[in-house]
């Protein structure tokens, strides 16, 4: 299983693309993911890379556990430095 971050992904398509460093990006559809139904930009996903026509599409996306707090200075505020919105395009 290999593992990245999102990089786009449309709700309107239901799908997009996770990050492949300096290659193509890899194709992600809504019927790939389990136990979701949409992903956000920067999280972490965990998938199977599979080659077709199309290029390289994510099969079994799953989404990473996020580690949301390490028990120490996190007085509520949650952790908005790892926070990336996503934008329309």
């Amino acid at each position: 299983m290999l593992q990245t971050t999102v990089k786009k992904w449309f709700r309107d398509k239901n799908s997009g693309f996770l990050d492949n460093g300096n290659g193509l990006d890899i194709m992600v559809t809504k019927s790939d993911l389990v136990n979701c139904e949409f992903l956000k930009v920067g999280v972490m996903v965990e998938f199977e890379c599979h080659a077709d026509k199309r290029g390289l599409i994510a099969k079994k996306v799953k989404l990473l556990q996020q580690n949301k707090s390490n028990g120490k200075h996190n007085k509520g505020k949650g952790n908005a430095k790892n926070f990336r919105p996503g934008v329309m395009t």
